[in-house]
């Protein structure tokens, strides 16, 4: 056991030496690996990096949580054609559901509208995102207020002209002033701010951001849209109490609404249910598309490495013959040539990984920097990956060269290093 540790110490050492006596040769090899690894782990963190905003914007809604509307989030068997006239589900219909439905924790209605500028005193916060719902809206969302409240039952049945608007919204027409009781104008007419919601930053979450936003009761909206304009998708958004079966509730659900519309049994729903989790699952199968065509093109350039850090050993292997004959007639064993040739592929590759582990590194550090809508991370499982691909490549590429090395003829070799 001693003796193939003092084995692998010495063919270290030799391999720390030789790289040290070629600096340049090094280099131009470790640069390959360098580029390699920062391509395949740098995609990985920006995929990585991507899904967490967008799985931390979704967790601020149960996944319980099930939409239904006239419109798919994504793919779907029917064509076209069999939705594209599919009515909007209405007002009466959340009524309906509301007062049937035992198990609901939370139910609102919502109507998807426009941007729309906002307006105080000569100041204007332009492209706010307007979100109309009812007073349930406000656990559907996990809204946070950091002042006021949010539109009771009365305001939302009435639709009254109160508005919770978002601190990006209160910053830009408000500054450091209190924004309570404040009169601002919105579809050209004046609505009280009533709270203001708790800033979480943009991120890339589901829906539109909410320090960029507005909660508006949705029967005012309703006044303005009228409920048969094709051009507002509508939605009923529900979230069943805990402990309920999520299929056992779609079904009951689905059933009521298909009697409320008068479908036979032969006909198809004209409607969509869309549970949140549907939503991850799509993101979840996005995400891994996406990260294994970044590792197959990202490949590409590991692979120009590989053949940078072979190419670069054979020559080390020609270069060295002479010596390589001397340790042999010296009693240098195969292994011993084999694993100093090995320990010099593998460790020039290491050097490179982490080379490029420190330029991911640096790139994220000044990527959080430069914003602060966007949070880049390097996971420690992508260290390791990047570190274990760098191993693994100098390993292959380095194997035949070294198993050359281990199996020339001592007299030969000094023959043709002379």
């Amino acid at each position: 056991m001693f003796i193939y540790l003092r084995v692998l110490k010495e063919s270290f050492f030799f391999a720390i030496n030789a790289l040290r006596t070629n600096l340049l040769r090094t280099f131009l090899s470790l640069l390959g690996v360098t580029i390699g690894i920062f391509s395949i782990i740098g995609v990985l963190a920006a995929i990585d990096s991507l899904e967490k905003e967008v799985t931390d914007g979704l967790n601020e809604l149960d996944v319980s949580t099930i939409y239904i509307l006239n419109r798919s989030f994504g793919p779907t068997e029917l064509d076209p054609y069999e939705y594209e006239n599919f009515p909007n589900v209405s007002y009466d219909e959340y009524q309906m559901l509301q007062r049937s439905m035992e198990d609901i924790d939370a139910i609102t209605y919502t109507v998807f509208a426009t941007p729309e500028n906002i307006k105080f005193e000569g100041k204007t916060a332009t492209g706010v995102s307007i979100i109309p719902g009812t007073e349930s809206f406000y656990d559907i969302d996990n809204v946070k207020l950091t002042e006021g409240r949010f539109f009771n039952g009365s305001e939302s049945n009435s639709g009254s002209p109160v508005v919770v608007i978002g601190s990006e919204v209160a910053s830009s027409l408000f500054g450091t002033t209190d924004p309570l009781g404040k009169r601002v104008r919105l579809y050209g007419n004046k609505f009280t701010i009533i709270g203001v919601l708790e800033k979480v930053g943009q991120g890339l979450g589901f829906g539109p951001s909410k320090d960029g936003s507005a909660y508006v009761p949705v029967n005012f909206v309703r006044k303005i849209y009228g409920d048969n304009n094709k051009t507002r998708i509508a939605a009923i958004i529900l979230k069943p109490k805990k402990g309920v079966d999520p299929d056992e509730f779609t079904a009951t659900f689905e059933q009521k609404l298909r009697a409320y519309r008068g479908l036979k049994p032969d006909q198809i729903n004209n409607f969509f249910i869309q549970p949140l989790k549907g939503l991850t699952d799509l993101i979840d199968q996005v995400t891994s598309v996406l990260k294994i065509i970044g590792v197959i093109i990202s490949g590409f350039s590991m692979l120009v490495g590989g053949f940078g850090i072979a190419n670069i050993m054979f020559v080390s292997v020609k270069e060295r013959t002479n010596l390589i004959g001397i340790q042999k007639s010296l009693g240098a064993k195969r292994r011993f040539i084999l694993s100093q040739f090995l320990f010099e592929s593998i460790i020039l590759a290491l050097f490179g990984g982490l080379f490029g582990l420190l330029f991911v590194w640096l790139g994220t550090l000044i990527a959080n920097t430069a914003t602060d809508d966007f949070t880049f991370i390097l996971s420690s499982s992508n260290i390791i990956l990047g570190t274990s691909v760098s191993a693994a490549i100098g390993l292959i590429a380095g194997i035949a060269p070294a198993i050359i090395a281990s199996r020339l003829d001592p007299v030969e070799a000094i023959r043709t290093g002379m």
